[in-house]
C-alpha cells in the first residue's frame, strides 16, 4: 500500500494505493484523484522548469519548462540537454529552446519574452 497525497486541487486527498490490487485508489474525494494516484503508481511525470544562459540579452538567463510532463526516470536526462545550453536574444515567449528533449519527444519552451541588450 502506497500513501500519496493528491495535488489535482487544493483539497489535498490523502490517498491510498494498492499496487498488488491493480492499483485500486482509496482516499480520494473525484475521479481525478483516482487517475492521479494510480499514475503516479504505474508512470510518475513531472513537469521541469529551470534557467538558460542567453547571449545579449537584457538579463543573463532565461526561465523554460517542458511543454508537458516528462518521466521521472528522465528528468537528470532533460536536465543534461540544457548543460552548457547559450541561447541568443531575444527569446520569445514559447520559442522552442530545445526539441525532444532527451528522446522524451518532449520539447522545452521559453517561459518570457527577454529582449536584446541595447548599446548606450
Amino acid at each position: 500500500m502506497r500513501e500519496l497525497v493528491c495535488i489535482c486541487c487544493p483539497k489535498g486527498c490523502r490517498l491510498s494505493v494498492d499496487e498488488q490490487a491493480d492499483y485500486a485508489v482509496t482516499g480520494n474525494s473525484c475521479p481525478r484523484g483516482a487517475e492521479y494516484g494510480r499514475e503516479e503508481c504505474r508512470n510518475p511525470t513531472r513537469v521541469v522548469t529551470s534557467t538558460v544562459a542567453v547571449s545579449g540579452g537584457i538579463y543573463p538567463r532565461c526561465p523554460v519548462k517542458t511543454e508537458a510532463p516528462v518521466p521521472k526516470r528522465q528528468i537528470f536526462a532533460v536536465m543534461a540537454a540544457l548543460d552548457g545550453l547559450v541561447v541568443p536574444a531575444p527569446v520569445a515567449l514559447g520559442q522552442k529552446i530545445v526539441r525532444n528533449a532527451a528522446g522524451t519527444g518532449v520539447d522545452i519552451v521559453a517561459t518570457r519574452n527577454l529582449g536584446k541588450k541595447t548599446e548606450r
